[in-house]
């Protein structure tokens, strides 16, 4: 619903790289085995996990992310230590972790109406149709997402109006980083 978009706007308009989350978690299962992590290997090892009640697919999220925390922290620890700003988007990163590492920011977007995530879903994937389960499961995670960085500070912004979302998402984060320094 806007984090890839306003990630790459941002990243041009600061000239800073994008990490994406997903490519992290594409290297760890890659040179992992779902022993060895089992919860990032999870989708992988029990597909049918994902025509789950939409609250199940969510905790199932959420411990996905948790256990993803060691390898965020380690990427955002490198870009403090070496002083090389980046972006780092995708669902999987904790709210938390803006408020743990000094100069780090942080922003959730979050779109709330499963109607419009519908829509999202259909404009982007016509051959899927209508994914109203998997739009219910991003509509919840993506309210226990705003939760814990409204817990932790962290700004929440709403897609829409599409026009302006760079700026305002620049804005919250200007704003965070004011509120980190005082």
């Amino acid at each position: 619903m806007g984090k890839t978009r306003v990630s790459r706007d941002l990243a041009r308009r600061y000239a800073v790289p994008v990490v994406e989350l997903d490519d992290v978690v594409e290297a760890l299962l890659a040179v992992t085995r779902p022993e060895h992590l089992p919860e990032v290997h999870y989708w992988r090892t029990h597909p049918e996990a994902a025509g789950w009640a939409p609250e199940s697919v969510v905790e199932r999220q959420i411990e996905v992310a948790r256990a993803l925390v060691p390898a965020v922290e380690a990427v955002v620890a490198n870009h403090v230590d070496t002083d090389t700003p980046v972006i780092l988007e995708g669902d999987y990163v904790l709210p938390g972790l803006a408020t743990a590492q000094g100069p780090v920011r942080g922003v959730v977007v979050h779109e709330d109406s499963e109607a419009r995530v519908v829509a999202n879903y259909l404009a982007r994937e016509p051959e899927e149709g209508e994914q109203r389960h998997r739009a219910r499961v991003s509509v919840l995670y993506g309210r226990w997402l705003a939760e814990q960085a409204r817990a932790a500070g962290v700004p929440v912004v709403a897609p829409r109006p599409w026009g302006d979302l760079p700026q305002r998402v620049g804005h919250a984060l200007v704003e965070a980083g004011h509120h980190a320094e005082r």
